[in-house]
């Protein structure tokens, strides 16, 4: 298996940790802030898995370029492949699911995380940027990248586009 350091990116309640559990659960180790409880013991999993080659995904927001970066610089520097999977949901899409959640977040933070959240570019450092949406494709949101779309899938819940990076440091 390819080494492969993979970013969730997207707001609380966008399907993240449910789609690891279906995408990535027998083959990555989960890295998630919430569960580690402090960045240091994040940054003790990352270090570990960086160590031993083990394939991760950081299931996290992740809503800057900037929070992204502790990622992605390392993970590139030990010959990981780092791939970004964008999690497009409305921010009504985002409520509704949390109101269904047993452990809700407070709306107002979900509200500031959806004003903040940068869609991740090439330019950070990806070799591959999926989108998986919840519904029709975001026309909107395929114009953010200068890339090709190279293959759809769709699986049960979700359809996920995907974009490979013609110049990764472009």
């Amino acid at each position: 298996m390819e080494r492969e350091a993979i970013i969730f990116i997207g707001m609380q309640a966008s399907g993240k940790s449910t789609f690891y559990q279906q995408r990535f659960g027998d083959s990555h180790v989960r890295i998630n802030l919430d569960m580690l409880g402090t960045r240091q013991r994040e940054q003790q999993f990352v270090a570990a898995c960086l160590t031993t080659f083990a394939g991760f995904v950081v299931d996290n927001t992740n809503p800057t370029r900037k929070e992204r970066e502790r990622y992605i610089g390392p993970a590139r520097a030990r010959g990981f492949r780092v791939i970004a999977y964008y999690f497009d949901c409305s921010l009504d899409e985002c409520l509704q699911r949390n109101r269904t959640r047993e452990r809700k977040v407070p709306e107002k933070v979900i509200g500031e995380f959806y004003k903040r959240t940068e869609p991740p570019v090439t330019g950070e450092g990806y070799d591959e940027i999926h989108i998986v949406t919840h519904g029709q494709p975001s026309i909107h949101t395929a114009r953010i990248f200068n890339t090709f779309v190279v293959r759809q899938r769709f699986p049960s819940l979700t359809q996920e586009i995907s974009f490979k990076a013609a110049h990764p440091t472009e």
